[in-house]
């Protein structure tokens, strides 16, 4: 039967239900590599020898140390996402997407993989990288393919890759609270590129979706995308599915290199204050989280920062479901509230006051960043949606989701030396 083009009124917004339901559970499983990692970076440190569990700490310090911070982990998990996110939105169009979504889930096997039968920190921190392009390559992809949907399809993208997080960090808090070894955990959660792979089969609907009920580039009566959209019909760039490429033509396809650097300019007022509240984010997260340690308690350092990944990710996963409930547009306020946060923790790690706070006051801040950070987020790439051009948006979006792994590259970079210092105190 010939796909029907969709029909205007009042039954559209039901129509998005099943686009937004897939953008959503592919923004949990493609992004959820990624949040592992981190998740597991104060256990992977530990991997100098062939039981992942034995410690490798400075004692001598006043704080119980890694001898590498776990920024280490977080610089492994995103500069080769910087890198692809930085250079994939001048060329990533010409990639077909089935090829795309392949090395997501063989990146994403090898990362877990290498990093469960590594027993040196450098291979650990290699499997990151694999965590890292998988997760890099399938944002970029399914986040610009947003651009053929209405805007509401990013909040169940966000809401999506926030699932991921608190996904990852608590089915790897309950794996290991079970008695489950980092390892052991690990390989359990090959099932991340297992799903991959049977959405991959047997539910590319998710793409019949985007050139169908919510598409705002609708079918002709015989299933094709009309001929102003088609830019090949080559076998080997159709998206998962036999049928016409989805990708736009026209202006989209020509557009000039001033043009481009033209849109990422209007974009700026967005991208800065969102690079703002990751570099802050990730700056607590990777290089404060380890040394904010409650030692007189039942629970160990190690579970004390798997809680810490798991609040955060709560955090994360709330706001970043909220936007239809309420909107931000001006992303600097959670940039301001954000860099106060890390300042305010900072000064609690060196002055060791935190611990006055109590461990449950201590939750409730890191459930608090992980709120703005989500809001900061989902409302960055909403206010994106909104006001992009139809032939602009997806390539805004590619352009776009460079901020946030800018900030927290950086914050990576940062983060090490500030532990080193720490860490140094006797």
């Amino acid at each position: 039967m010939a796909l029907q083009p969709p029909s205007p009124g009042p039954r559209a917004p039901r129509a998005a239900l099943p686009g937004g339901t897939c953008s959503g559970s592919w923004g949990c499983v493609i992004t959820s590599p990624t949040w592992w990692m981190l998740s597991a970076a104060h256990d992977i440190l530990k991997t100098e020898t062939n039981h992942t569990a034995t410690p490798n700490v400075t004692n001598s310090s006043r704080y119980d140390c890694n001898e590498i911070s776990t920024a280490a982990v977080l610089l492994a998990d995103i500069l080769p996402t910087l890198i692809i996110k930085f250079t994939a939105p001048f060329y990533i169009h010409q990639i077909p997407y089935n090829y795309r979504v392949s090395l997501c889930i063989l990146t994403a096997a090898a990362s877990f993989l290498i990093v469960s039968f590594s027993t040196q920190v450098a291979i650990s921190l290699l499997g990151v990288v694999f965590a890292s392009i998988s997760s890099g390559v399938g944002e970029i992809t399914f986040l610009s393919l947003t651009a053929f949907f209405t805007s509401d399809v990013v909040s169940w993208w966000s809401s999506g890759t926030g699932g991921a997080g608190i996904l990852g960090a608590l089915s790897y808090l309950g794996l290991t609270a079970a008695g489950l070894s980092p390892r052991s955990s690990l390989l359990v959660m090959l099932i991340i590129p297992a799903l991959l792979l049977i959405r991959c089969s047997l539910f590319s609907c998710f793409f019949l979706v985007i050139l169908s009920s919510w598409s705002r580039h609708p079918l002709s009566h015989d299933g094709s995308f009309p001929a102003s959209y088609i830019s090949s019909d080559r076998s080997d760039e159709r998206p998962l599915l036999d049928g016409p490429s989805p990708r736009v033509s026209g202006t989209s396809s020509h557009r000039t290199m001033a043009d481009k650097w033209k849109i990422v300019r209007s974009l700026l007022k967005y991208m800065l204050p969102l690079s703002l509240v990751y570099f802050a984010e990730y700056f607590i997260n990777q290089g404060l989280y380890e040394l904010i340690y409650f030692p007189n308690i039942k629970m160990s350092h190690s579970m004390q920062y798997r809680w810490y990944q798991m609040l955060y990710q709560a955090g994360v996963f709330i706001s970043r479901s909220s936007v239809q409930c309420f909107k931000i547009r001006h992303i600097w306020i959670l940039a301001f509230l954000q860099c106060g946060l890390a300042i305010f923790l900072l000064m609690g790690v060196a002055y060791l006051f935190l611990p006055s706070l109590t461990l449950p006051g201590i939750f409730l801040i890191i459930i608090f960043e992980g709120l703005l950070g989500g809001a900061a987020y989902v409302n960055t790439f909403n206010n994106i949606a909104i006001e992009s051009k139809a032939e602009d948006q997806e390539f805004a979006m590619s352009v776009a989701c460079v901020s946030d792994t800018l900030g927290i590259s950086l914050s990576g970079a940062i983060a090490i030396p500030v532990h080193n210092y720490f860490c140094r105190l006797s």
